[in-house]
């Protein structure tokens, strides 16, 4: 509220030292920027008296949308999105941008010619063999750039190039990534694409996020994409959002999510970090509508609810919608604080969109990308300020823990001098065994994390230890008895954080070794023993 009015939903606006001061609180260390690219707004949403909302629609890969410059569009876009980074990296909070390289605004066969289509239609774009009228359409947009070309490549490159050495962003995050690696048909992990980004000098030495499919054939290719890459990991999202929803069948996976997802990043080489860990992301429902809808809700988009994805993954805890039912209300708040905190404890980059930290909705619409209205902007005044206390809380843990952002492997079994870096315990206390991995209806389990034992050194070279916590899950209905491992595992541990209470402070209770607790249905329990002696206290 503290910015100016000409300033809010611009690059100055961003910049504006409340907003800043507001990311740090919430500790922030990237943001990423959905398309800055110049875009066009579709000509059949205007004429529906609607606009292209998220910027997916580029036609110009050289200039900053003019719309979102507070001072003009005549060049002061470049300055002030220049001005908006300086102030971000001031802060110590790197920018990040949503580029889109797969198509462009031009639309199919159909659509308006811009420049592509009239430079060089055929360089430009894929198309169909037989029939080069058609185009080749992977993105689900009417085109496909031909990336294949080498002056698809040469703009591809160039582009990113300025944006690092003249607007000075840390990273981009591109938007369909399995089109810019098909070469004839199939997503080539060895495509041209790849190449010039290895051996280029500048784009290889910033951070690269792919959204690792898209809507052709094999496109689907999270774990896939080459050692540079980090990965918008889709299979935590829905093994998380299925886990929680009580899901059967699901343990065994959100065990391997919640541990950096080994299994898809770990064979080539990458490590934890490869994995950008999210429940939700800008396409799809935030967070507060993932546990009070069942169904979209669209209609507002003027396509009769067709558009947007149907399935979901999600749980209305018993209504749909907004309800004045307490029970069903509290269940939601809950759902909210297990979902936060499964993503600030696991091991990976964890991804928030923004305003889920405060509980935005918009009314069970799940695809707003054509929604500049209330129902897709910030409303500082109903912000949920225990939900957004509570993921503070979160963020400060993760920051001042280095065992939850390891940068490298668990090791499992593995003994090292100092203990197994990582233990599972069924609620009764005893180690996990195969036959429970496998029981479907298990939805329960404690983790053990040995911050003695974490193989890395800190800045100054000296081995970086921890403190231990254990992590206890309960996605089953019912509150469960969890006794707590024995006096090898740990001499005393002190509750830490409680999903099954909105309050984020510690509790400050002491659970002895063996000693049993009940945890309520749907809920965690973070426990830290203490015991390497010295770590300061946690701040708030």
């Amino acid at each position: 509220q503290d910015v100016p009015p000409e300033q809010r939903g611009t690059y100055a606006g961003l910049a504006h030292p409340s907003v800043i001061r507001y990311l740090e609180q919430l500790g922030i260390t990237a943001i990423e920027l959905m398309p800055v690219h110049q875009f066009v707004h579709e000509g059949w949403l205007l004429s529906r008296g609607l606009r292209n909302y998220w910027g997916y629609n580029s036609i110009g890969y050289f200039a900053p949308h003019n719309e979102y410059s507070s001072r003009g569009g005549s060049g002061e876009q470049v300055r002030e999105f220049r001005e908006m980074v300086k102030a971000l990296h001031a802060a110590g909070i790197e920018v990040i941008l949503d580029v889109v390289y797969n198509h462009t605004a031009e639309g199919n066969h159909l659509g308006p010619t811009f420049s592509f289509k009239g430079i060089d239609n055929l360089a430009y774009y894929r198309v169909v063999k037989d029939t080069p009228a058609y185009y080749l359409d992977y993105t689900g947009t009417g085109n496909s750039l031909n990336v294949r070309h080498p002056h698809v490549l040469q703009l591809i490159m160039d582009s990113l190039r300025y944006w690092v050495l003249d607007l000075h962003v840390d990273g981009f995050r591109f938007d369909l990534a399995s089109t810019l690696a098909r070469e004839l048909h199939e997503v080539d992990r060895l495509s041209s694409f790849f190449d010039i980004i290895q051996q280029d000098p500048v784009v290889s030495r910033v951070k690269l996020i792919a959204e690792p499919w898209d809507v052709g054939e094999g496109g689907y290719q999270v774990g896939n994409f080459p050692p540079l890459w980090s990965e918008w990991n889709g299979k935590y999202r829905d093994c998380v959002r299925d886990y929680w929803r009580g899901e059967d069948q699901t343990l065994a996976e959100f065990a391997s999510r919640f541990t950096g997802s080994s299994d898809l990043y770990a064979a080539d080489g990458r490590r934890p970090y490869a994995s950008v860990n999210f429940v939700t992301a800008h396409d799809g429902f935030t967070l507060r509508d993932l546990v009070s809808y069942n169904d979209k809700h669209n209609e507002a988009n003027g396509e009769e609810n067709r558009d947007g994805h149907g399935d979901n993954r999600s749980w209305n805890c018993g209504h749909e919608g907004p309800t004045e039912d307490s029970a069903v209300n509290a269940l939601r708040a809950k759902q909210q604080r297990n979902f936060v905190t499964t993503l600030l404890l696991s091991q990976g980059t964890p991804m928030l969109v923004s305003g889920d930290e405060c509980g935005r909705t918009q009314s069970g619409n799940n695809n707003a990308y054509c929604q500049d209205t209330e129902l897709s902007w910030f409303d500082w005044d109903r912000m949920d300020d225990t939900l957004l206390r509570f993921t503070q809380r979160l963020t400060i843990l993760r920051r001042e823990h280095p065992i939850f952002r390891r940068p490298r492997w668990f090791k499992g079994g593995v003994e090292q001098p100092h203990g197994r870096d990582i233990a599972w315990f069924t609620p009764n206390g005893e180690e996990m065994s195969q036959e429970d991995w496998q029981t479907g209806f298990a939805k329960s389990m404690t983790v053990f994390l040995n911050g003695a034992a974490m193989s890395q050194v800190g800045p100054q070279a000296q081995p970086l230890k921890d403190d231990s916590f254990l992590v206890l899950f309960n996605a089953h209905n019912d509150s469960l008895a969890f006794t707590l491992p024995g006096l090898e595992w740990g001499s005393s541990w002190a509750e830490v954080l409680n999903t099954h209470i909105a309050d984020p402070e510690p509790s400050g209770q002491v659970f002895m070794p063996a000693q049993t607790l009940q945890l309520p249905g749907r809920s965690i329990v973070l426990l830290c023993s203490e015991q390497k002696g010295d770590r300061p206290p946690l701040t708030s």
